[in-house]
């Protein structure tokens, strides 16, 4: 169970990629020997790209592979470096949370207006359900790495 929590964006990502090659794949093949494509396809397969995207996001924040400069910070020397770490962790959470909040906004104006996707006729908030749930879980992943990788403070220089 700790494996699939651990790697939860791993496992949703992979689920989407092969959904989506397949669903691709098969629309390529039915419109190669038909003239014919799904309906549905393009409408599908953007939710997708748009729920790997958040999900990647969750598991690049996870294993910090965000793009960071930290060629100055690390010049400036360790504490300043440890602060600049810091203060870009907690704007990169209140902004994480901002987004969340504000797709919340959009699930529940979507739930009220019942607005429907255009190739489906689904309800649109199929589609955005995941989204504030996937905002929350960047910035969860990313106070996760911050605590791993932001130094302890050096206790040396109030020693002195």
């Amino acid at each position: 169970m700790k494996t699939l929590i651990d790697n939860f964006e791993g496992w949703i990502c992979a689920i989407l990629f092969l959904g989506m090659t397949l669903l691709g794949f098969a629309n390529v093949v039915v419109r190669y020997l038909t003239s014919y494509s799904f309906a549905a396809t393009q409408e599908l397969l953007l939710t997708g790209f748009l729920l790997i995207t958040v999900f990647g996001a969750s598991l690049a924040a996870r294993q910090g592979q965000h793009l960071a400069v930290t060629y100055f910070a690390a010049l400036l020397g360790p504490r300043v470096e440890r602060a600049i770490k810091i203060f870009a962790t907690a704007v990169s959470v209140v902004l994480l949370l901002l987004a969340a909040w504000y797709t919340l906004d959009l699930l529940r104006n979507q739930l009220a207006t019942g607005v429907s996707t255009p190739g489906l006729g689904l309800p649109a908030w199929y589609y955005s359900a995941a989204l504030p749930f996937a905002f929350v879980l960047i910035a969860i992943r990313t106070v996760q790495f911050a605590l791993s990788d932001v130094p302890a403070p050096d206790r040396s220089l109030h020693d002195a």
